[in-house]
């Protein structure tokens, strides 16, 4: 995905100004992937491990006939992943709106993406 930048202090200024929302906070999420070091969700390919960072925007206790399974989906402006926790659940701290920094083998399923039974860490506040 290539992005264009405006050149100037100016063009930048007037694009915050009359960009929306969802916007600005996904341009901030990922500025703050880029500073912690991790990689874009967008970037990220089948069989690698990888490391990414974002906001959950949905967790979702789903019900299995043999393993009850965690799902929630870590946005990081450039694109979500599935972060999916097998046999649990609940996980303490792990709720929307909160950020956390997940690593694990970037899987595709059923053309989702998705990370089986991250290691994750909770960012404060």
């Amino acid at each position: 995905m290539t992005q264009t930048r405006p050149g100037g202090w100016l063009a930048r200024t007037l694009q915050r100004l009359t960009a929306d929302d969802s916007t600005i906070d996904a341009e901030h999420l990922r500025a703050e992937t880029d500073r912690a070091g991790c990689e874009l969700v967008s970037a990220c390919r089948k069989g690698a491990v990888v490391t990414v960072t974002g906001r959950l925007k949905s967790v979702v206790y789903t019900p299995r006939e043999t393993v009850p399974t965690l799902e929630a989906e870590l946005f990081d402006g450039s694109g979500s992943v599935t972060l999916v926790w097998l046999g649990r659940r609940r996980i303490p701290g792990i709720e929307p709106g909160r950020t956390l920094t997940a690593r694990g083998r970037f899987a595709s399923f059923d053309g989702r993406k998705v990370i089986y039974n991250p290691w994750y860490e909770l960012s404060a506040g």
